[in-house]
């Protein structure tokens, strides 16, 4: 009898669960990265002659209820047509049964291993909050939203990824008679975790739960942004990500926040900073009234 070693039993599962493509018109380059559900391959697209990712379901999660999970997340994709989400190419079968789907070849870094300063990454959270904004309103919840799923591209491009465990709000509140519990502990909402039915309010702790774990020493007026974001109650979070982008702006420009409440020496300084050159001219035209006026009067 031969005995294999554990590398060898490793590679021939390898080999095993590589994809087959014959009959598609995609040929196989490399394995990319490995999720819950499925296995993300580069492969070489000869009608079109590009490179694109294709998603696989997983051997050793294959099942019709996860198949059905797949074709779903697929369908929930290509609803979602907005330049911060990853758009859809293709789906099908493959030759040995498994689900695939075909998207586009992100080439950059996820966003936690971006190394950027507040405003930067403040502007990066922005164009996340876009691309959610426009699943909320068809009505999709991410349900998985953190650093690891953002991906910020070569050329600037800041993409969304891995709508795997996304839920249409009615699809939560079944998903609730189960107790299905799917997310990354750390970014989910308390509801969420006690698989309670999830909206919009959700992905907002979500958002604010990213933006806690990636400023290190955040300002007192992001705290309060945070803070809201993260709220144990729903009700007293931003509605959806379109309204935590909008105190995000606010932020930026040195506006008032929905976050936080001034009282009467914030709101001067704020108005001192964000009007510096017409306070210099009103203090520099009242000096040169100072200095004619003990001119005239010596």
């Amino acid at each position: 009898m031969t005995w294999l070693s554990d590398a060898a039993v490793g590679r021939l599962r390898d080999a095993a669960e590589l994809p087959d493509f014959s009959g598609t018109r995609y040929d196989l380059v490399r394995e990319l990265g490995r999720g819950g559900m499925g296995v993300v391959y580069e492969a070489h697209d000869r009608e079109l002659d590009r490179r694109v990712a294709i998603k696989v379901l997983a051997t050793e999660t294959a099942s019709p209820a996860a198949a059905e999970r797949m074709r779903a997340e697929a369908r929930v994709v290509a609803r979602l047509e907005h330049p911060g989400i990853v758009p859809l190419h293709d789906a099908g079968t493959l030759a040995d049964g498994r689900i695939y789907y075909a998207m586009k070849l992100v080439r950059g870094q996820r966003l936690d291993e971006l190394a950027c300063g507040t405003t930067e990454l403040l502007r990066i959270l922005l164009r996340v909050c876009e691309a959610v904004a426009l699943a909320h309103a068809r009505g999709v919840v991410h349900c998985d939203l953190k650093p690891q799923n953002v991906m910020t591209g070569t050329f600037g491009e800041v993409l969304v990824m891995d709508w795997g465990v996304a839920r249409t709000v009615d699809e939560s509140r079944v998903d609730a008679n189960t107790r299905v519990l799917a997310g990354t502990r750390g970014f989910m909402a308390p509801e969420q975790e006690r698989g309670e039915p999830v909206d919009a309010r959700a992905d907002v702790y979500a958002l604010g739960a990213m933006l806690r774990a990636l400023l290190v020493a955040p300002p007192k007026l992001l705290r309060a942004i945070i803070d809201k974001a993260t709220a144990a109650d729903r009700d007293a979070r931003y509605a959806n990500a379109g309204e935590l982008a909008a105190d995000l702006v606010r932020y930026l420009d040195g506006a008032p926040l929905a976050a936080y409440r001034e009282n009467a020496f914030e709101r001067a300084g704020r108005w001192l900073a964000r009007n510096r050159a017409l306070v210099a001219v009103v203090v520099a035209y009242l000096i040169m009234r100072v200095i004619v006026l003990i001119a005239v009067h010596r």
